[in-house]
């Protein structure tokens, strides 16, 4: 009999923690090995000893339930298309933040079933803070105050919003697509996850990515974010898909808090180029 998702949490926040350590040991040495992929995309060493954690111990832990990895997703379509349920990893979502020595980065781990996120792990090892969530029991947030329930800004109107950006982001690159807003305040930080955590709890109100990722870079703070009030959605507002295409790519998307406002009204949808097969 398969486990239930809650069932996994606490062993799955223990393995997350053990990758941030893996992930923390060599940024603590200061010292690391980087590569590019064929994507032109940076990947360090120590992308590689978390994803080695992450992979061992779900192997360990369910080894009934299949594992598509950022840095192991040679797994052809053919085969993860039979797939019910399996593990998505980013063993190390900011990458570029890890290089750059910001500290804005995180380990995400999701288990999809059926084409749907029901767990989500998401750990930032500078901060030694976990976010976290199953489906239906909703999300939280641990750090060394203890656990706490998250949820995402309820807002009346949209003239106060708060905008999560990166940090090196430029500011045209999102506002040709943002209307009806006269101002709006922006909330830096580094990984695509922690932005979508950061409204998960109610410290930003929405977030636009424009640019190349994977569906691992969202399974978990989908999770989260589902479950916490809010939703991540493609840039033409049509859920994200999750192992029902050929490729891996995700289109542009959107990340948005309080889902009761009009956010066709405050955003203008707009088609990326993907794969749709």
């Amino acid at each position: 009999m398969k486990p239930h998702p809650i069932e996994l949490l606490a062993d799955v926040k223990k393995i997350a923690h053990q990758a941030g350590e893996a992930i923390m040991a060599i940024y603590n040495q200061g010292e690391f090995e980087l590569y590019h992929k064929l994507d032109e995309s940076p990947v360090t060493s120590a992308d590689y000893a978390a994803n080695e954690v992450l992979m061992d111990e779900l192997r360990n832990l369910t080894p009934h339930i299949p594992i598509l990895s950022e840095e192991s997703c040679a797994v052809s379509y053919a085969e993860r298309k039979k797939w019910n349920q399996y593990w998505l990893l980013d063993p190390m979502d900011g990458t570029q933040e890890f290089v750059s020595r910001s500290g804005d980065f995180a380990v995400n781990i999701a288990l999809i079933v059926d084409g749907e996120p029901n767990l989500g792990v998401i750990y930032w090892p500078t901060k030694n803070i976990w976010y976290f969530a199953v489906k239906g029991h909703g999300s939280f947030k641990q750090d060394a105050s203890g656990v706490q329930r998250i949820q995402v800004t309820q807002h009346e109107d949209h003239h106060s919003l708060r905008l999560a950006v990166s940090r090196v982001q430029k500011n045209n690159t999102v506002d040709q697509y943002i209307r009806n807003v006269q101002q709006y305040e922006r909330v830096a930080l580094g990984s695509c996850s922690l932005k979508s955590c950061l409204i998960a709890e109610g410290c930003a109100d929405f977030y636009l990515r424009v640019g190349p990722t994977g569906e691992w870079d969202t399974g978990a703070s989908h999770c989260i974010l589902n479950e916490a009030g809010g939703n991540i959605l493609d840039s033409e507002f049509n859920a994200l898909s999750y192992n029902k295409r050929k490729t891996l790519a995700n289109p542009d998307f959107i990340v948005i808090g309080d889902v009761k406002l009009a956010w066709r009204d405050i955003i203008i949808p707009h088609k990326t180029q993907r794969i749709l097969d």
